[in-house]
């Protein structure tokens, strides 16, 4: 044929269509363990880490299996609503775990494959494989199978029963790739990361959900709680995958049928969901509206560097997920803290107000154990900028200052709860007088940290990373070493609030404004004399 250049249509035959059909599952299997030997090559913090990861993986697999097989002495009614309990947590966990650890495992953003030559069929099972390839996966199918041996009462029900196991796994898998996969193009943009971020706040306060009901008296009898639990969850795909291991028989066959085509209906919808993101724009790359940010408090605070790093710190506030999730957390914390405190043979009197505000103050104050950490490489420019150590008091005083601004209303939310469960509005005042001193104390200790420990932020798209590699030592020790000395130091003006003396609240705060400005020069101080160990230890790579 005239115009043809056969010279052209070969390779095109050669690499196009056979090299596509010869790339299977085992491809992105060999992947994955590349990619995590990748990690561990060169880096012992991450060899010691991945070690403990499988060692706890094993342990869980191990203690898992044991506790289904126990299931043999229960009564056969009780070790169905266990497993059916127990399915339907997997199954929320397959679906919601790994939403955390979206932009730490490329595995899980189909952007990272878009450029491969292949069919969506293709990269659909290959993202499979990879998703089972791991020592959790294993460790979750082997607690599985151990239902198996708890409940199924023949060869015939074992058989069974393995089916609709395998089938069930495959569901937690399937539904997991579905939701990072729909999800993928939001969780790459900040919208998308807050609203994350805030979500698991309320999955984490919804799986303390049964244990306040116990210890809040609001269950009696914990067999009937689990009884209540089972049979609303009996004609879900856990709780039919979890009769048909009891069961067998004809039913457990209608339940395998009815997994087998959730499984593939999943499928179908992951595919469509898979086609989409490989064809959809990257919404984290578009440009947004600029908006004029001037700050809460621009118009209360003269023009200056104080000002300055106020709005700053209220931009990283209003921006940075990560600290929504501190903020959440520490007001999570203390609400449970608050419900839990008011059950049966708990505290009385004022204490059961005073303390879950000031562990709220506590909580919050630690979130700034490492202020300089969110700034990064652009600390440089506070050289700059400051001459002085009073230069740096500034600075600290306006990150205070930032947090303060947030942090004594909601602390006084908080204690007004506290004391309206509690039985006593009147002991609202103690709690907040205590709560803000205790806040200045920890941010007074928070100063000292942040310029004595300081360590990198790393700039990653998952909102609950905290250190970057081989940093994580630190991070824990800055933690907890400012949580326990706030404590210790709170304890003049906590202890006999908490023991009845409740005039005492009224010196809290001077004392928590005393620390918190006798940290801010010991820190500043600090800070002006080893600027470039700060700098070095806030920069590194990510």
């Amino acid at each position: 044929m005239a115009g043809r250049d056969p010279g052209m249509s070969a390779p095109d035959r050669r690499w196009a269509v056979p090299g596509t059909v010869r790339v299977g599952p085992s491809v992105f299997v060999r992947l994955k363990l590349r990619l995590v030997a990748g990690n561990l090559r060169g880096s012992v913090q991450h060899l010691l880490g991945f070690v403990f990861t499988v060692i706890a993986a094993i342990v869980f697999a191990a203690l898992g299996f044991s506790a289904m097989t126990t299931l043999r002495l229960a009564s056969a009614e009780v070790a169905g609503d266990v497993v059916t309990v127990l399915f339907a947590a997997f199954l929320v966990g397959w679906a919601v775990v790994p939403l955390l650890a979206f932009g730490l495992d490329d595995t899980l953003d189909p952007s990272r494959l878009a450029l491969f030559p292949l069919r969506t069929g293709q990269l659909a099972t290959g993202m499979f494989a990879a998703s089972i390839t791991g020592v959790w996966p294993v460790a979750t199918l082997v607690v599985m199978i151990g239902a198996v041996a708890g409940l199924a009462g023949g060869a015939g029900g074992a058989l069974l029963g393995t089916v609709a196991v395998l089938l069930h796994f495959a569901l937690c898998v399937v539904l997991s790739r579905l939701v990072t996969t729909a999800l993928s193009g939001v969780l790459r943009t900040r919208r998308g990361r807050d609203v994350l971020a805030v979500s698991v706040i309320f999955v984490v306060l919804a799986a303390q959900l049964p244990n306040l009901l116990l210890n809040g008296g609001l269950s009696a009898d914990p067999g009937a709680m689990l009884r209540g639990v089972a049979s609303v969850l009996r004609w879900t795909p856990s709780g039919m995958a979890a009769h048909a291991v009891a069961d067998g028989g004809v039913a457990a066959l209608l339940a395998i049928v009815v997994l087998a085509a959730l499984v593939a209906g999943a499928g179908w919808l992951w595919i469509a969901a898979l086609r989409r993101a490989l064809v959809s724009p990257d919404a984290s790359t578009q440009s947004s509206s600029v908006r004029n940010s001037r700050g809460l408090l621009a118009g209360v605070l003269p023009d200056g560097p104080l000002a300055a790093v106020v709005g700053k710190e209220l931009r990283y506030a209003r921006r940075d997920p990560r600290g929504r999730v501190g903020w959440f957390a520490a007001v999570a914390v203390a609400g449970i803290m608050a419900f839990s405190l008011n059950g049966e043979g708990g505290p009385t009197g004022v204490a059961l107000a005073v303390a879950p505000a000031c562990i709220g103050a506590a909580l919050i104050s630690m979130q700034w154990c490492n202020a300089f950490g969110i700034d990064g490489r652009s600390l440089w420019m506070n050289a700059v900028a400051y001459g002085s150590d009073r230069d740096w008091r500034t600075d600290i005083a306006g990150r205070h200052l930032a947090v303060a601004t947030i942090g004594v209303p909601l602390l006084l939310a908080l204690s007004l709860v506290a004391a309206l469960l509690a039985g006593d509005v009147g002991w609202a005042v103690p709690a907040t007088l205590t709560a803000w001193g205790v806040l200045g104390v920890g941010l007074g200790v928070g100063a000292l940290t942040s310029v004595q420990m300081p360590y990198t932020v790393p700039e990653r798209l998952n909102a609950f990373t905290g250190a970057a590699p081989g940093q994580g030592g630190i991070a824990f020790v800055a933690s907890f070493g400012a949580l326990i000395g706030t404590g210790l130091l709170a304890l003049p003006i906590v202890l006999p609030v908490l023991s009845g003396l409740t005039w005492v609240a009224v010196l809290a705060v001077p004392y928590g404004l005393l620390l918190s400005a006798g940290g801010r020069r010991v820190a500043g101080k600090a800070a002006f004399a080893r600027y470039p160990a700060l700098l070095q230890a806030t920069s590194r790579a990510t």
